[in-house]
């Protein structure tokens, strides 16, 4: 916290009535992240140019309204407002309606082979921070609505294995520790 807030940190946990809110819009996000994963797959994906495109900026616009909604809890609730839009990153902003920049089209034009690929950090499909991430995502999404056999009918064997033990760890939800 800089030194010139007036506030000194805070320490006590979210207010049970946000924290559910929040876990809701968490937990839609994922939802619709974890079905841009399952358009990509081969034979799931003959829909993938619309499904992705849609699933992505929901899931984009769920995460705003998670930020939003914490946001103006923390105004309402007396927040200093520059310390709360400073917190929402708000010169980081990207507007979508602007549509895709410089460096997405070079990222897109090298992913067609008309240029080189620009080295990205964690680049690479068997990085095992992005399989776990996958795994979490397929799992979650099982658990919550589709059922664990869903997992096997469009991953890969080894991410459906992943999958289906994240699953299999959300059957029994574990109380938080603090």
């Amino acid at each position: 916290m800089s030194s010139t807030s007036t506030h000194p940190p805070r320490t006590e946990p979210m207010p049970a009535n946000l924290r559910r809110a929040v876990h809701q819009l968490v937990a839609e996000a994922a939802m619709n992240l974890q079905d841009v994963l399952r358009y990509t797959e081969p034979d799931v994906g003959q829909d993938w140019r619309r499904m992705t495109l849609y699933r992505s900026t929901d899931a984009a616009d769920t995460v705003d309204m998670a930020a939003l909604l914490i946001a103006a809890y923390l105004e309402a609730a007396g927040g200093n407002v520059q310390d709360v839009r400073q917190h929402l990153q708000c010169s980081q902003q990207q507007i979508r309606a602007d549509g895709p920049r410089e460096s997405d089209r070079r990222r897109a034009a090298a992913l067609l082979g008309r240029r080189p690929m620009p080295e990205l950090p964690g680049d690479g499909e068997e990085d095992p921070w992005h399989l776990w991430t996958q795994a979490c995502l397929h799992g979650l999404r099982a658990r919550s609505s589709d059922g664990l056999d869903s997992l096997d009918s469009f991953l890969p064997p080894h991410i459906a294995q992943m999958a289906r033990r994240v699953a299999e760890a959300l059957a029994e939800p574990q109380p938080a520790t603090a």
